[in-house]
């Protein structure tokens, strides 16, 4: 008889977004017509740029002609746009990371949950809490969670890394016990919006040296990072090629959250023993996936071109602008916060006691205004609720009114 993965009956609900969809939904349909404004999930709202507009419509060309079709793709992504990441987003920062390290992929979602494929399930896995749910999620389908604890919002197994108004939501490496083998690091950070220093990396990249860790390093949102001395790359730091993969994404600087595009990096030097982990990363790739459409690999590149660089930075700069909006707004209003400086998100502190689900509501029912309450971010997002500066610059000025107002 067939048996299932049973390490999925063990997750709680739905995925967090899914649970806001079906509230939200559940809510139009009892007050049809009240007008709702959507600041909770992490999606874009500006057309993608002009540049990959006119890059998509080329290379949709090509593939119309059978001099210039072009059928399944390197899996690791094309030459031309490898080159241009190692260029741009590396080297032209001081990097040296070469295209061979780079994998193009459909999502740094896909990828943050897929790396665990080439990591044995015996593994410790750490992350910062408050935590992007892919993380934790993935790594409880894989059997390396242990139990869920409907109580705490904990999986035994799982060390958590508490982020806390005192420390910023940065959290310093475990002291104490057994080092973590797989360590997820996202900066700037989702949910919080909070960024990390470069000696506060570096100690992140030492403490894996240090104890044969690797880390797991989202850099989704470097693209809003305004601050001198935050880093673009965990690369950055000396020694971070030996121990530690990036993931980065088109969606959140160049709009391609229905494109889909992204990469990740796997440097040579990352070695588990005598094995290098990008052979495996590659062999997992090869194995498992097709890789990204021609054609939005060659929108993907045309970000890079002189035009594309220009409008990239100009969708960056309206978002940025919508998170100061939200954040000055927040703080006219009383309210404490985070983020909504280095990053589209903005994190706040739920008022007069209230738990992260009765202020959703609250900002649902009275307000008609979607967010993210921070429990569904981990244990230590309880209390916390996080807005993003993703919708229409409109709608975030109108949303900041009715939370002054406290009323629609």
């Amino acid at each position: 008889m067939v048996r299932i993965n049973s390490n999925y009956l063990k997750l709680p609900g739905s995925y967090l977004f899914s649970e806001i969809a079906r509230r939200v939904a559940a809510h139009t349909a009892e007050n049809p017509g009240k007008p709702i404004i959507k600041l909770g999930i992490g999606d874009v709202t500006l057309p993608l740029p002009k540049a990959s507009v006119e890059a998509i419509h080329r290379a949709a060309d090509e593939m119309g002609s059978a001099d210039t079709f072009r059928g399944y793709g390197p899996e690791q992504g094309y030459e031309f746009l490898r080159e241009l990441i190692s260029e741009h987003d590396f080297k032209a920062r001081g990097t040296d990371i070469e295209p061979c390290e780079i994998f193009v992929s459909d999502g740094s979602k896909s990828d943050t949950g897929n790396i665990g494929d080439i990591f044995s399930n015996e593994n410790t896995v750490a992350v910062c809490d408050p935590v992007y749910p892919v993380y934790v999620d993935t790594n409880a389908m894989a059997g390396r969670a242990g139990d869920y604890d409907p109580e705490t919002g904990k999986w035994s197994d799982i060390i958590y890394m508490k982020g806390s108004e005192e420390n910023g939501f940065v959290p310093e490496p475990p002291r104490g016990g057994a080092a973590p083998d797989m360590i997820y690091l996202c900066y700037p950070n989702n949910p919080t919006g909070t960024a990390i220093t470069k000696p506060q990396l570096a100690e992140w990249v030492d403490y894996a040296l240090e104890h044969g860790s690797v880390i797991l390093y989202d850099a989704a949102y470097e693209a809003y990072i305004t601050e001198e001395g935050i880093p673009h790359s965990i690369y950055e730091i000396e020694g971070a090629k030996k121990c530690a993969i990036e993931f980065r994404s088109f969606s959140k600087n160049a709009g391609f959250t229905g494109t889909r595009c992204a990469y990740t990096v796997v440097p040579d030097e990352l070695k588990i023993g005598d094995v290098p982990v990008n052979r495996l990363w590659n062999r997992r790739q090869t194995t498992k996936f097709n890789g990204v459409p021609y054609i939005v690999q060659r929108a993907a590149a045309a970000v890079y071109s002189p035009e594309g660089r220009e409008q990239t930075k100009a969708l960056v700069s309206y978002y940025l602008n919508n998170a100061r909006i939200i954040l000055d707004g927040l703080k006219s209003a009383g309210f404490k916060v985070w983020g909504g400086v280095n990053s589209p998100y903005v994190w706040l502190k739920t008022p007069d006691g209230m738990t992260s689900w009765q202020f959703f509501d609250y900002m649902l029912d009275r307000l008609g205004i979607v967010g993210t309450p921070g429990s569904g971010f981990g244990p230590s997002g309880e209390g916390y609720f996080r807005l993003t500066g993703f919708g229409s610059a409109a709608n975030t000025e109108r949303a900041v009114e009715r939370i002054i107002q406290g009323k629609i």
